[in-house]
């Protein structure tokens, strides 16, 4: 990489656990690792327990430095970021790495500021060339694609869409057991004008199909009847409701629902596929989904070589089904 300085990776840890995006970001650490040629470590703003310690160590984290008062501070990003970058000064640290989401975004600008360095929001792809290192991201709906040079020099701030992090443990990864310490500031940090006061979660119903962690999505086997009950199903569950295509051109929801690569590339946790054939444009706005789960009463669809689970079924009498069953497992409709 040119440089002496080590990449810092900031994992959140959401209700003090180390989720899959947290597991993604030490996946992706350790091969960027390797891309720049450079040590990493990883900073936390609370100090994973002992079961949580044993994870780093098995996607061979180095090293986790644990912010003072950092729980505290997760309620004031401006100090949190200056914080990261100080602590980036003293490790010393030459790329600093969050994650693209609402924390990880607020935080790389001051972070950025803090350290006077270069930023690029959403990284996709990281390449040693023979004029510095090439960084890649997608940009106006991943549609366009950017690349710029990073000549090392500077301090680089990165933040990696969770679309692009996988959990996978690599078979190159050697397990560790990190060295764990707590970092305090030399002065106390100052100038915070705005402090979290309450965090709202997102409701399914109206989020962004593109943040939704669960989406159940109805195709062109849907009538009207079943499409209502869909509906009543997410809403039950607490879940987001998607269309295909030919479902939007029923006039049925709105674009924004729609699911596809003419409509929103999702990347949920699950995606239930209902009624749904398959097509390459369908497939290809879901294919990165954790987990595709599909039912269709066709069993040649091409839906199922592309799901982890598909069940040959028939709509109109598994939705009535499910619906009564969520129900007297929630004591009722609500």
């Amino acid at each position: 990489m040119g440089n002496s300085g080590k990449i810092l990776v900031f994992v959140d840890l959401p209700g003090g656990e180390l989720d899959e995006t947290g597991k993604g970001l030490l996946s992706y650490a350790a091969r960027l690792s390797g891309t720049l040629d450079a040590p990493w470590g990883v900073a936390v703003a609370v100090m994973p327990d002992s079961d949580h310690l044993k994870t780093f160590g098995a996607y061979g984290t180095p090293s986790i430095t644990c912010l003072a008062d950092g729980e505290a501070l997760l309620d004031t990003p401006a100090l949190l970021g200056k914080g990261l970058a100080r602590l980036a000064l003293d490790e010393p640290a030459t790329v600093v790495v969050l994650p693209h989401n609402d924390l990880g975004s607020t935080l790389a600008p001051v972070v950025a500021q803090e350290l006077d360095a270069a930023i690029m929001t959403e990284l996709v792809t990281v390449r040693q060339s023979a004029d510095g290192v090439r960084l890649s991201r997608r940009a106006l709906g991943v549609r366009v694609a950017e690349t710029r040079f990073w000549d090392c020099r500077h301090p680089l701030v990165a933040t990696v869409p969770l679309r692009s992090l996988s959990q996978v443990l690599m078979a190159t990864v050697r397990p560790s057991s990190p060295s764990v310490s707590v970092w305090r500031p030399a002065a106390p940090l100052s100038g915070a004008s705005v402090s979290v006061i309450g965090r709202i979660p997102p409701d399914p119903q109206t989020v962004d199909l593109t943040d939704a962690e669960v989406i159940f999505s109805a195709g062109k086997g849907c009538d009207p009847v079943t499409f209502d009950q869909l509906k009543e199903l997410c809403r039950l569950l607490n879940v987001s409701c998607g269309v295909t295509r030919p479902v939007y051109d029923l006039g049925w929801t709105g674009f924004e629902r729609m699911v596809g690569q003419t409509g929103r590339t999702v990347t949920p946790r699950l995606y239930v596929a209902l009624g749904i054939s398959g097509s390459m444009h369908h497939v290809g706005g879901i294919k990165d989904s954790r987990r595709i789960v599909s039912v269709n009463s066709d069993s040649r669809a091409p839906i199922f070589p592309n799901s982890d689970e598909g069940f040959v079924a028939d709509l109109k009498e598994l939705l009535p089904q499910l619906l009564d069953r969520v129900k007297a497992g929630i004591g009722g409709a609500p």
